[in-house]
Protein backbone atom coordinates (compact mmCIF):
# COMPACT_ATOMS: atom_id res chain seq x y z
CA UNK A 1 0.00 0.00 0.00
CA UNK A 2 1.41 3.38 -0.97
CA UNK A 3 1.78 6.10 1.64
CA UNK A 4 1.44 9.82 0.94
CA UNK A 5 2.94 12.24 3.40
CA UNK A 6 0.25 14.70 4.68
CA UNK A 7 2.69 17.56 4.15
CA UNK A 8 3.12 16.52 0.52
CA UNK A 9 -0.67 16.40 0.13
CA UNK A 10 -0.96 19.89 1.57
CA UNK A 11 1.77 21.21 -0.73
CA UNK A 12 0.09 19.61 -3.74
CA UNK A 13 -3.26 21.11 -2.76
CA UNK A 14 -1.75 24.56 -2.29
CA UNK A 15 -0.06 24.35 -5.69
CA UNK A 16 -3.32 23.37 -7.37
CA UNK A 17 -5.11 26.26 -5.65
CA UNK A 18 -2.38 28.66 -6.81
CA UNK A 19 -2.62 27.45 -10.40
CA UNK A 20 -6.37 27.97 -10.33
CA UNK A 21 -5.85 31.48 -8.97
CA UNK A 22 -3.39 32.29 -11.76
CA UNK A 23 -5.81 30.98 -14.38
CA UNK A 24 -8.64 33.08 -12.97
CA UNK A 25 -6.37 36.13 -12.91
CA UNK A 26 -5.76 35.64 -16.63
CA UNK A 27 -9.51 35.49 -17.15
CA UNK A 28 -10.03 38.58 -15.00
CA UNK A 29 -7.80 40.77 -17.17
CA UNK A 30 -8.96 39.33 -20.48
CA UNK A 31 -11.22 41.56 -22.54
CA UNK A 32 -9.97 44.86 -21.17
CA UNK A 33 -10.71 46.55 -24.48
CA UNK A 34 -14.29 45.28 -24.48
CA UNK A 35 -14.74 46.45 -20.89
CA UNK A 36 -13.44 49.88 -21.85
CA UNK A 37 -15.97 50.13 -24.69
CA UNK A 38 -18.73 49.10 -22.30
CA UNK A 39 -17.84 51.82 -19.79
CA UNK A 40 -17.57 54.41 -22.56
CA UNK A 41 -21.05 53.41 -23.74
CA UNK A 42 -22.57 53.71 -20.24
CA UNK A 43 -20.92 57.08 -19.66
CA UNK A 44 -22.07 58.38 -23.05
CA UNK A 45 -25.74 57.50 -22.45
CA UNK A 46 -25.92 58.30 -18.71
CA UNK A 47 -28.55 61.05 -18.39
CA UNK A 48 -26.87 63.17 -15.70
CA UNK A 49 -23.38 64.31 -14.85
CA UNK A 50 -23.67 62.66 -11.42
CA UNK A 51 -24.25 59.27 -13.06
CA UNK A 52 -21.41 59.80 -15.51
CA UNK A 53 -19.05 60.53 -12.60
CA UNK A 54 -20.18 57.43 -10.68
CA UNK A 55 -19.59 55.16 -13.67
CA UNK A 56 -16.26 56.84 -14.40
CA UNK A 57 -15.14 56.19 -10.81
CA UNK A 58 -16.04 52.50 -11.21
CA UNK A 59 -14.14 52.38 -14.50
CA UNK A 60 -11.06 53.87 -12.83
CA UNK A 61 -11.27 51.31 -10.01
CA UNK A 62 -11.44 48.48 -12.56
CA UNK A 63 -8.37 49.80 -14.38
CA UNK A 64 -6.51 49.81 -11.06
CA UNK A 65 -7.70 46.26 -10.35
CA UNK A 66 -6.32 45.10 -13.69
CA UNK A 67 -2.95 46.64 -12.90
CA UNK A 68 -2.92 44.89 -9.51
CA UNK A 69 -3.86 41.55 -11.07
CA UNK A 70 -1.07 41.89 -13.62
CA UNK A 71 1.42 42.72 -10.86
CA UNK A 72 0.37 39.73 -8.75
CA UNK A 73 0.64 37.42 -11.76
CA UNK A 74 4.13 38.69 -12.64
CA UNK A 75 5.31 38.53 -9.02
CA UNK A 76 4.22 34.89 -8.74
CA UNK A 77 5.26 33.64 -12.18
CA UNK A 78 7.97 36.04 -13.34
CA UNK A 79 5.96 36.52 -16.55
CA UNK A 80 3.47 38.98 -17.95
CA UNK A 81 -0.15 37.90 -18.24
CA UNK A 82 -0.46 36.35 -21.72
CA UNK A 83 -2.72 38.06 -24.21
CA UNK A 84 -6.13 36.47 -24.53
CA UNK A 85 -9.14 37.25 -26.66
CA UNK A 86 -12.00 38.66 -24.61
CA UNK A 87 -15.69 38.61 -25.32
CA UNK A 88 -16.80 40.83 -28.18
CA UNK A 89 -18.45 44.04 -27.02
CA UNK A 90 -22.19 43.96 -27.49
CA UNK A 91 -24.00 47.23 -27.06
CA UNK A 92 -26.83 46.88 -24.52
CA UNK A 93 -30.34 47.52 -25.79
CA UNK A 94 -30.87 50.34 -23.30
CA UNK A 95 -29.00 52.19 -20.58
CA UNK A 96 -30.96 50.28 -17.92
CA UNK A 97 -30.09 46.97 -19.55
CA UNK A 98 -26.46 48.03 -19.37
CA UNK A 99 -26.78 48.80 -15.67
CA UNK A 100 -28.31 45.38 -14.97
CA UNK A 101 -25.54 43.69 -16.95
CA UNK A 102 -22.93 45.67 -15.02
CA UNK A 103 -24.56 44.84 -11.67
CA UNK A 104 -24.51 41.10 -12.26
CA UNK A 105 -21.00 41.36 -13.68
CA UNK A 106 -19.83 42.83 -10.37
CA UNK A 107 -21.53 40.08 -8.36
CA UNK A 108 -19.98 37.39 -10.57
CA UNK A 109 -16.58 39.06 -10.10
CA UNK A 110 -16.94 38.80 -6.32
CA UNK A 111 -17.40 35.04 -6.63
CA UNK A 112 -14.37 34.68 -8.92
CA UNK A 113 -12.13 36.90 -6.82
CA UNK A 114 -12.94 34.98 -3.65
CA UNK A 115 -11.55 31.85 -5.32
CA UNK A 116 -8.45 33.76 -6.45
CA UNK A 117 -7.91 35.03 -2.91
CA UNK A 118 -8.10 31.54 -1.41
CA UNK A 119 -5.29 30.24 -3.62
CA UNK A 120 -2.79 33.07 -3.11
CA UNK A 121 0.31 32.16 -1.09
CA UNK A 122 0.50 34.89 1.55
CA UNK A 123 -1.46 37.60 3.36
CA UNK A 124 0.08 40.41 1.28
CA UNK A 125 -1.60 39.23 -1.91
CA UNK A 126 -4.74 38.07 -0.10
CA UNK A 127 -5.14 41.55 1.39
CA UNK A 128 -4.92 43.05 -2.10
CA UNK A 129 -7.73 40.74 -3.20
CA UNK A 130 -9.71 41.58 -0.09
CA UNK A 131 -9.63 45.27 -1.04
CA UNK A 132 -10.56 44.49 -4.65
CA UNK A 133 -13.51 42.39 -3.48
CA UNK A 134 -14.83 45.16 -1.25
CA UNK A 135 -14.55 47.54 -4.21
CA UNK A 136 -16.67 45.16 -6.30
CA UNK A 137 -19.32 45.06 -3.58
CA UNK A 138 -19.42 48.87 -3.55
CA UNK A 139 -19.70 48.89 -7.33
CA UNK A 140 -22.72 46.59 -7.24
CA UNK A 141 -24.37 48.92 -4.70
CA UNK A 142 -23.69 51.91 -6.97
CA UNK A 143 -25.13 50.16 -10.02
CA UNK A 144 -28.17 49.18 -7.98
CA UNK A 145 -28.57 52.86 -7.04
CA UNK A 146 -28.29 53.96 -10.67
CA UNK A 147 -30.80 51.33 -11.77
CA UNK A 148 -33.31 52.41 -9.13
CA UNK A 149 -32.73 56.06 -10.04
CA UNK A 150 -33.62 55.34 -13.66
CA UNK A 151 -36.71 53.25 -12.96
CA UNK A 152 -39.80 55.32 -13.66
CA UNK A 153 -42.49 55.41 -10.94
CA UNK A 154 -45.13 54.38 -13.47
CA UNK A 155 -43.25 51.32 -14.66
CA UNK A 156 -45.26 48.10 -14.74
CA UNK A 157 -42.54 46.37 -12.72
CA UNK A 158 -40.77 47.81 -9.70
CA UNK A 159 -36.94 47.97 -9.72
CA UNK A 160 -36.87 45.16 -7.17
CA UNK A 161 -39.12 42.98 -9.32
CA UNK A 162 -37.07 43.62 -12.44
CA UNK A 163 -33.80 42.81 -10.71
CA UNK A 164 -35.35 39.68 -9.20
CA UNK A 165 -36.42 38.55 -12.67
CA UNK A 166 -32.88 39.07 -13.96
CA UNK A 167 -31.47 37.16 -11.01
CA UNK A 168 -33.84 34.25 -11.62
CA UNK A 169 -32.65 34.06 -15.22
CA UNK A 170 -29.03 34.12 -14.10
CA UNK A 171 -29.53 31.31 -11.59
CA UNK A 172 -32.20 29.11 -13.15
CA UNK A 173 -29.74 26.24 -13.65
CA UNK A 174 -28.34 26.43 -10.14
CA UNK A 175 -29.60 24.48 -7.15
CA UNK A 176 -31.60 26.76 -4.89
CA UNK A 177 -30.89 26.78 -1.16
CA UNK A 178 -33.82 26.00 1.11
CA UNK A 179 -34.81 28.35 3.93
CA UNK A 180 -33.49 25.91 6.53
CA UNK A 181 -30.14 25.67 4.75
CA UNK A 182 -29.78 29.44 4.88
CA UNK A 183 -30.71 29.51 8.57
CA UNK A 184 -28.04 26.89 9.26
CA UNK A 185 -25.52 28.79 7.15
CA UNK A 186 -25.87 32.02 9.13
CA UNK A 187 -25.87 30.19 12.47
CA UNK A 188 -22.28 31.34 13.27
CA UNK A 189 -23.44 34.96 12.93
CA UNK A 190 -26.44 34.35 15.18
CA UNK A 191 -24.34 32.69 17.89
CA UNK A 192 -21.76 35.45 17.77
CA UNK A 193 -24.45 38.14 17.95
CA UNK A 194 -26.06 36.47 20.99
CA UNK A 195 -22.72 36.19 22.76
CA UNK A 196 -21.72 39.79 22.08
CA UNK A 197 -25.17 41.08 23.08
CA UNK A 198 -24.45 39.70 26.56
CA UNK A 199 -21.05 41.39 26.70
CA UNK A 200 -21.93 44.76 25.15
CA UNK A 201 -24.70 47.34 25.67
CA UNK A 202 -24.06 49.10 22.36
CA UNK A 203 -27.07 47.68 20.53
CA UNK A 204 -27.07 50.17 17.63
CA UNK A 205 -23.54 49.21 16.60
CA UNK A 206 -24.25 45.54 17.29
CA UNK A 207 -27.32 45.50 15.01
CA UNK A 208 -25.50 47.44 12.27
CA UNK A 209 -22.55 45.07 12.45
CA UNK A 210 -24.53 41.86 12.16
CA UNK A 211 -27.16 43.05 9.68
CA UNK A 212 -24.36 44.22 7.37
CA UNK A 213 -22.67 40.85 7.83
CA UNK A 214 -25.93 39.16 6.82
CA UNK A 215 -26.08 41.31 3.68
CA UNK A 216 -22.55 40.22 2.75
CA UNK A 217 -23.44 36.57 3.34
CA UNK A 218 -26.18 37.11 0.75
CA UNK A 219 -23.47 38.39 -1.59
CA UNK A 220 -21.66 35.04 -1.36
CA UNK A 221 -19.24 35.49 1.54
CA UNK A 222 -18.95 33.01 4.37
CA UNK A 223 -20.15 34.34 7.76
CA UNK A 224 -16.54 34.58 8.94
CA UNK A 225 -15.46 36.56 5.86
CA UNK A 226 -18.50 38.81 6.13
CA UNK A 227 -17.79 39.69 9.74
CA UNK A 228 -14.13 40.36 8.91
CA UNK A 229 -15.14 42.80 6.15
CA UNK A 230 -17.51 44.75 8.42
CA UNK A 231 -14.89 44.97 11.17
CA UNK A 232 -12.34 46.33 8.68
CA UNK A 233 -14.84 48.95 7.47
CA UNK A 234 -15.16 50.19 11.04
CA UNK A 235 -11.49 49.99 11.97
CA UNK A 236 -10.06 51.69 8.86
CA UNK A 237 -12.76 54.38 8.88
CA UNK A 238 -14.25 53.38 5.53
CA UNK A 239 -17.65 53.47 7.22
CA UNK A 240 -17.83 56.61 9.33
CA UNK A 241 -21.34 55.70 10.49
CA UNK A 242 -20.16 52.39 11.96
CA UNK A 243 -17.24 54.12 13.63
CA UNK A 244 -19.51 56.79 15.10
CA UNK A 245 -22.00 54.23 16.41
CA UNK A 246 -19.23 52.31 18.16
CA UNK A 247 -17.76 55.48 19.71
CA UNK A 248 -21.15 56.66 20.99
CA UNK A 249 -21.87 53.24 22.41
CA UNK A 250 -18.52 53.09 24.21
CA UNK A 251 -19.16 56.53 25.75
CA UNK A 252 -22.53 55.40 27.08
CA UNK A 253 -21.27 52.13 28.60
Amino acid sequence: MSYTNPQQQQTSGQQQALQLSLQLIKEAVAGEREDQLFYEYLISVAPTNEEKLIIASIRDDERRHNRLFRKIYKDLTGKEVPQAAGEEFQRPRTYKDGLVKALFGELAAVEKYRVIRQGLPNTYYRDILFNIITDEIKHSAKYNYLFTLNSQPGSSRSPETEISAQMQTQTETQTQSTADQWVMYIDPLVKRALKESEERNNRTYLFQEFILSGVLVGQGFTPEEAFEIVEKWEKNGESQLLKRSKMLGNQNE
